[in-house]
């Protein structure tokens, strides 16, 4: 791990609030939800999955997953992400493996490989994203899959300017404060998939996170009209030009 990567000691209660407990955390959640079922589907119906969550943080897919009776470990850096993601285990009454490290660190501590490695939104916050990338495909089974999920440069940037901060624009989107939820990394779409295609993965579907909600005029229809929105996020997710305005981009992949 490189210093410069993120730790969310500091403000993992945030989380909670600022993200999950929201109008684009639920429809997050639903479209992430939908692709990963996508995944599921191909295998037998029956069959318990190994399922690696790197960077899962506060645990709500792990224990989703979980509660089908697939074998999850949960990855975080985050010591206080890993105890609310244990807290909601309990509360859920599933059980699975936490391990409190950095991916990059994984290998010192698992010797396996897995039928789904999960990594969603931790590409934006370290300084080797290729790296990662390398680590994560270490833990891929030769048949099995990958979910990475990150941050779109392209819609922080359209987002910003509509919203006329044109100094945040000119200063190249750089944060002011560094304790805050803005990722320090925001990723170039077209530069992730060079990756992907160089580290040999196949990509299989691109989805968009977000693709409207981000950029409602009226913040207050996100609540009022939460089922039509999300019908809309459902729909044109996959499709171009929106998935290149999404705030996340998910894209599923298998190793050629």
């Amino acid at each position: 791990m490189n210093k410069q990567d993120r730790n969310f000691d500091d403000i993992s209660n945030k989380f909670s609030q600022n993200i999950y407990g929201t109008t684009k955390g639920r429809i997050r959640e639903a479209i992430v939800w939908h692709e990963l079922e996508q995944i599921l589907a191909t295998y037998a119906k029956n069959k318990t999955l190994t399922i690696l969550d790197a960077g899962g943080g506060q645990g709500q897919i792990a224990c989703r997953l979980a509660k089908l009776g697939h074998q999850v470990i949960l990855c975080d850096i985050s010591k206080q992400m890993l105890e609310l993601a244990q807290q909601k285990f309990l509360s859920e009454q599933v059980h699975l493996d936490c391990i409190c490290c950095s991916i990059q660190q994984l290998s010192s501590v698992i010797d396996k490989q897995f039928d789904l490695v999960i990594c969603h939104a931790v590409l934006e916050w370290v300084t080797e994203p290729v790296e990662l990338i390398q680590t994560l495909k270490k833990f891929i089974k030769p048949d099995g899959y990958l979910s990475l999920m990150f941050y779109n440069y392209h819609a922080l940037l359209f987002k910003t300017v509509t919203l006329g901060n044109f100094g945040y624009t000119k200063s190249g989107l750089a944060k002011r404060k560094k304790k805050t939820l803005s990722p320090d990394f925001p990723r170039y779409p077209n530069e992730v998939y060079t990756w992907l295609i160089q580290l040999d993965f196949n990509i299989l579907q691109k989805t968009g996170i977000r693709i409207f909600h981000d950029y409602l005029i009226n913040k207050s229809k996100a609540e009022t009209h939460f089922d039509q929105l999300l019908e809309l996020e459902k729909k044109y997710c996959q499709t171009e030009p929106y998935i290149d305005l999404a705030r996340y981009i998910l894209v599923t992949a298998k190793i050629r």
